[in-house]
């Protein structure tokens, strides 16, 4: 007991006459305290900010860690949804402005009321009074797929469902091509917004959910509008208006 109790006293005897001798010198009054590195990993000689090979990071780094991977905000994550959809369109063949509605001279036979279709140069004309027509650019039938006449208006349908005749059916399948045998109006629809029946006949004129292929060879027979333009039209004209294609 009297041993422990020795060595405890001299233990606090060394403690003390080591602040002393410390307050004396004063030798560590300039010195700053020691900064341990954040990279406790190292060898514990190396965790010392003045070890030889360390370079410590700021405070500020310390306390704010860098992140690995880079964060998208949500600003920039809307503005690469909106700028995806865009570069896809982009790529696409876009209209020649000459297919785009506009009044013409016309001096054609056919009285006002009448639609002509040139199947050669791709225009439909809705003919006017005084030697004026409204001209709207189309899409035509496909080399094999041409054909001339004319016909009425028999009906007129918004957003028309589609049923691909039997013949189209097999035709697109032998080039690994299915068609559905039935396809509901909407976006996705190949006549698009409005169609236009001719007589007794499987043609139309009707919109597209592919408005850059107007303007060439390009349908099964049909003839095909941007749905914008099928709209205009289908207002303009009724069952009955005679449609002569040339």
């Amino acid at each position: 007991m009297k041993t422990v109790l020795f060595s405890l006293l001299g233990a606090a005897a060394v403690l003390a006459a080591g602040a002393t001798s410390s307050n004396a010198d004063d030798r560590y009054a300039d010195r700053p305290p020691v900064m341990v590195s954040p990279d406790l990993s190292a060898p514990w000689v190396l965790q010392f900010g003045h070890a030889p090979g360390i370079v410590r990071q700021s405070r500020q780094m310390v306390q704010q860690p860098q992140r690995r991977y880079l964060q998208v905000q949500p600003d920039q994550q809307r503005t690469a949804a909106v700028q995806q959809p865009a570069r896809r369109q982009a790529m696409r063949p876009q209209i020649n402005p000459i297919y785009l509605p506009q009044e013409v001279a016309f001096d054609g036979p056919q009285k006002p009321g009448t639609i002509v279709i040139d199947t050669h140069q791709n225009f439909l004309y809705l003919v006017e009074k005084d030697g004026k027509a409204r001209r709207y650019g189309v899409g035509t039938g496909k080399p094999g797929f041409e054909w001339s006449g004319t016909h009425k208006i028999t009906d007129k349908r918004v957003w028309p469902d589609w049923r691909p005749p039997a013949v189209m059916i097999k035709r697109e399948a032998a080039k690994g091509r299915y068609l559905p045998t039935y396809l509901a109006g909407g976006e996705e629809n190949p006549l698009g917004a409005r169609a236009l029946y001719l007589g007794t006949t499987e043609y139309r004129i009707h919109g597209t959910n592919q408005p850059w292929t107007i303007g060439g060879a390009v349908s099964s027979g049909c003839i095909r509008m941007r749905n914008e333009d099928v709209v205009d039209l289908y207002e303009r004209v009724n069952v009955g208006t005679t449609v002569v294609v040339i």
